[in-house]
């Protein structure tokens, strides 16, 4: 009798915001001049935050309002705004069903056939309000749907979906080969979402301008509660930012890292940027804004899935205007408000101007008890 083979595996450490601190400069730095600028192919944004590509955060007009702001807002083509001439009913059905049929409800209303022409003309509104335009779509629907919206005018292509990789198992002939789409498109392509420096070093290596950090830690999303599949967002842009810097040691081009999801303060954005990443992506505290098209709520765009939805609808309020989320003047104590200038206050206690020298200058310390350290009076309520 042959005994089966004992497999020895030993689990590595890894970490979220919550497990991590930020250790201050030797020199410090005046905050007004912090200059956190992010780029994105020739692109440049004052902010270096994406609203993430779902339908309850972005739409034309919210792009609009986050290209006047100085970042970026991504809408993505195959949510509601190409599926519905006016989007508005869609969205008050999903807005206003009770939590117990909710899902029901997001997969009727995600069941409407896509409009050819919508793809196209939500380009169009975007570029109308000036902003640059970026656009995402999921790997299936990468050839048919990317080379619309450049033709109108798209600026930037996101790929996106839970887990992208540059080598993908399929029934298609062909898949998608990202250094073909690079070439075809002529735009600047970002791809996610990633959690490991192997991965992102391959999609990297198939002339991509950016790659999205993380799997499952939105507010919406329940991958991780699903599939069990997940990094802690720390340790993710970790790895992302290690394949970055080893691609741009050994080709002399870099590849800007998107830390996307998990982010809901001042705090965990100055942690994602001194753990590597050149910017953030953001959901849930823009849904929270009054000009957002969600009414106070927010979904994950795999939420409507028709087998095994990967997200859930929550009720995040409408709370702050964006203005304040991103710039203040803030009324809360807990870093969700004025995340710019809790940015530019950290970068300023590092002592660095841009964020390549945060980068260079930011130490990170595991700190369990970060949070809760002193905080007994807050915690409990007694303040």
């Amino acid at each position: 009798m042959v005994l089966p083979r004992v497999r020895t595996i030993e689990l590595r450490r890894t970490y979220g915001f919550e497990e991590v601190a930020i250790v201050p400069g030797d020199v410090t730095t005046n905050p007004e001049l912090s200059a956190p600028v992010l780029k994105i192919g020739p692109f440049q944004f004052t902010v270096p935050i994406l609203a993430s590509a779902m339908d309850a955060i972005v739409d034309p007009h919210f792009a609009g309002l986050m290209g006047k702001a100085g970042g970026l807002g991504v809408m993505n083509l195959e949510g509601v705004y190409t599926r519905y001439e006016d989007p508005t009913d869609a969205l008050r059905e999903v807005s206003e069903a009770p939590s117990e049929t909710v899902t029901e409800v997001l997969q009727k209303v995600y069941s409407a056939p896509f409009k050819d022409h919508l793809v196209a003309q939500r380009v169009r509104e975007i570029k109308e309000t000036g902003a640059v335009c970026a656009v995402s779509v999921t790997p299936a629907s990468t050839k048919k749907l990317a080379p619309v919206a450049v033709e109108a005018g798209a600026d930037i292509i996101v790929v996106q979906s839970t887990v992208t990789t540059a080598r993908h198992i399929s029934n298609s002939f062909t898949g998608l080969r990202f250094s073909a789409l690079v070439a075809d498109l002529g735009v600047p392509l970002l791809v996610g979402n990633m959690v490991t420096t192997s991965a992102a070093l391959e999609l990297m290596e198939q002339g991509i301008d950016g790659v999205l950090v993380g799997v499952g830690p939105g507010a919406a999303c329940t991958t991780r509660d699903v599939t069990g599949v997940g990094v802690p967002q720390v340790s993710a842009t970790l790895e992302c930012a290690a394949a970055r810097d080893e691609y741009f040691a050994r080709t002399g081009r870099y590849v800007t890292v998107i830390t996307d999801g998990g982010i809901r303060t001042g705090g965990d954005l100055c942690k994602a940027i001194a753990a590597g990443a050149d910017g953030v992506m953001i959901g849930t505290p823009f849904a929270q804004t009054y000009e957002a098209p969600g009414r106070g709520f927010n979904w994950g765009m795999a939420s409507p899935h028709p087998a095994l939805p990967r997200g859930t609808r929550i009720n995040v309020g409408a709370s702050a205007s964006l203005e304040q989320v991103l710039f203040g003047p803030s009324q809360r104590t807990d870093g969700t408000h004025n995340l710019i200038g809790a940015l530019k206050i950290c970068m300023s206690m590092v002592g660095a101007q841009t964020i390549e020298e945060f980068h260079e200058k930011a130490e990170l310390v595991v700190a369990p008890t970060i949070a809760t350290e002193g905080k007994i009076y807050q915690r409990s309520g007694q303040i």
